[in-house]
């Protein structure tokens, strides 16, 4: 089990150094955990606390830029760059370098400034300081590396390159400086505003282990609207179970689970189950943060390549319906692991090369989806954000919101259970009373009901009329 780890939360429960630091300070509520660890790959000196802890505290392994010469080694970042190697960036480039396709990152921020993502970063959405109030545009740096895996430049020979290059990030911010978000409505609202706004690939490097039906409603809402969406399958270090963590395992999603670097072998860390769908690298892997760049592993950087992949598909076949993308995705992984789909590799790994060039028959829908709505959902507000736009007013063709009056929604940890409200006990024990009530009016009118065929019958309403 990884031991130094960069997390983004998930919905189990808190680790046990985390519930005693809380008591010491005096909270009595329980926080729920939300994301997964991502440990990294090699062993270095600890870095020092310049950015937030986290919990369990992240081991940040700054990469240190080799000098440049006129040779063979323009930089070093580049050269450690392996997944590129194994996915065949450089053939797959040939066909599509994800040009005009907007790629969401749904996750810490994104530094539109680091040198790697200059030009590449949309204005995005801050769903955790809605207000815009100034400050790190990621104080984690977990976006920023998901961010440059995805669409990294490659105009130039130094730092790392995404696997779609020419793609363009829109970053919608959930979560916060802790790495963490409390409601799962907060990440279903970014789902709904980058599909408002133009995402045709949606990435989710997040999870938890409790279903959201707000959630499983705005991912219905993207793929109505013709949106690949890809989530990570988590990290097993930071989960109380082994359960592919939602949204992966909602119906439609393309869930990635992680390999080990140089090799077929599925990464100890990652969780895999049922609903895994595809494979892809997530063990030293070398990343942009803010300021500099890391290296990471764990399945939140294996989901973002298998978003690059659907960005250089969609952008080679600009008509393809969203559903179309994934099974060609599917239908062209290369196998490992048992013969077919299995539980541990999906449908194998993500194969970009043969996702652009590969002869697949169309579907007309996406296989992953069992096209069941979860219902109507009420979308209230974000905590502690202004009533935005995009919650959803009503006229939504499938039914997915309902007008805002009617929102009942309260903030909630992610993947809880709904308390049952005193006004909702009193509500049920009156309607309870109020048939009780009725059924026993009806049995008194019954019985006081004489019917005419009983002439014998001396009580009760209605009497047979005496003969003329």
């Amino acid at each position: 089990m990884p031991e130094d780890v960069t997390t983004v939360r998930h919905s189990c429960p808190p680790a046990a150094r985390r519930i005693a630091g809380r008591t010491l300070l005096g909270l009595a509520a329980a926080v729920v955990s939300v994301a997964g660890p991502v440990t990294a790959a090699d062993a270095a000196p600890p870095q020092p606390a310049a950015r937030p802890v986290l919990d369990p505290p992240a081991a940040i392994v700054p990469v240190a830029l080799a000098a440049p010469d006129s040779k063979n080694r323009p930089d070093q970042v580049r050269d450690e760059q392996w997944q590129l190697d194994v996915l065949q960036a450089k053939t797959a480039w040939r066909s599509s370098t994800g040009r005009g396709v907007t790629v969401a990152v749904i996750d810490s921020g994104v530094d539109a400034a680091h040198p790697d993502l200059a030009g590449q970063v949309l204005p995005g959405l801050d769903l955790v300081a809605p207000r815009g109030a100034a400050g790190d545009p990621d104080p984690v740096g977990h976006g920023t590396t998901v961010a440059g895996l995805i669409a990294g430049r490659n105009d130039d020979a130094r730092g790392a390159v995404g696997l779609a290059p020419d793609a363009r990030i829109l970053p919608v911010r959930v979560l916060d400086a802790e790495n963490r978000y409390d409601d799962a409505l907060i990440v279903a609202k970014g789902v709904r505003w980058a599909v408002d706004n133009g995402a045709r690939v949606i990435n989710l490097s997040l999870g938890g282990s409790g279903d959201s039906p707000a959630l499983a409603a705005a991912l219905d809402y993207a793929f109505a609207r013709d949106v690949v969406v890809v989530a990570c399958t988590g990290n097993l270090g930071n989960s109380s179970n082994a359960k592919v963590w939602y949204p992966a395992r909602e119906p439609g999603v393309i869930a990635v689970a992680g390999s080990e670097r140089d090799s077929d072998n599925l990464w100890s860390g990652s969780i895999t189950g049922r609903a895994t769908v595809l494979t892809a690298p997530a063990t030293g892997l070398v990343g942009a943060r803010p300021g500099g760049y890391w290296r990471v592993q764990g399945t939140s950087f294996a989901a973002p390549l298998v978003a690059a992949t659907a960005a250089l598909v969609r952008a080679r076949y600009p008509e393809m319906p969203a559903g179309d993308v994934v099974n060609r995705l599917l239908a062209t992984a290369r196998d490992i692991g048992p013969t077919g789909r299995d539980d541990r590799f999906g449908y194998g790994m993500v194969d970009p090369v043969a996702a652009l060039d590969a002869e697949v028959s169309p579907v007309g829908r996406n296989p992953l989806d069992d096209q069941s709505s979860p219902g109507v959902v009420g979308f209230g507000p974000a905590p502690g954000a202004a009533q935005p736009d995009v919650a959803g007013v009503g006229g939504d063709p499938r039914g997915f919101t309902v007008p805002r009056q009617q929102s009942r929604w309260a903030a909630q940890p992610a993947g809880a259970q709904e308390e049952t409200t005193p006004e909702q006990l009193w509500t049920g024990a009156a309607f309870f009373v109020a048939l009780l009530t009725g059924a026993a009016l009806m049995v008194r009118r019954f019985r006081q009901w004489t019917p005419l065929a009983s002439p014998r019958r001396a009580t009760g309403t209605w009497r047979r009329p005496p003969a003329p």
